[in-house]
């Protein structure tokens, strides 16, 4: 699953936050990520190669500048995997809930028995 192998970095991130919107300019993608990250353009055309190699964003050329789009099937991988992570908790949960349920139903019944 590469696209949440090159989501581990949170510069990337940030990138696919920024990208949600809708395509941007990469000048624009990297100002954003000077200011909060303190990285040059040039590292973000790295981050930017990174996540098109992995498939996670595409570029088209307007004129003078790069735009960069999320592609929507990465987008969907990630999202599939975290459903299905979730699903697991949420059994370990409900099993959890019904334990913790169990036990509170115990003690209240030994401290009517005691009485």
């Amino acid at each position: 699953m590469q696209a949440l192998d090159v989501l581990g970095e949170p510069v990337r991130r940030r990138i696919v936050e920024e990208l949600a919107v809708g395509p941007l300019p990469a000048g624009e993608v990297a100002e954003v990520l000077h200011v909060e990250f303190g990285i040059s353009q040039p590292a973000v055309s790295r981050h930017l190669r990174v996540l098109k190699q992995a498939g996670v964003v595409e570029s088209t050329v307007d004129a003078q500048r790069r735009l960069y789009s999320l592609k929507p099937e990465a987008v969907e991988e990630v999202a599939v995997w975290a459903q299905r992570i979730a699903q697991f908790w949420n059994q370990r949960l409900d099993a959890l809930e019904t334990e913790v349920a169990r036990g509170k139903s115990a003690r209240r019944t030994a401290e009517r028995n005691a009485s």
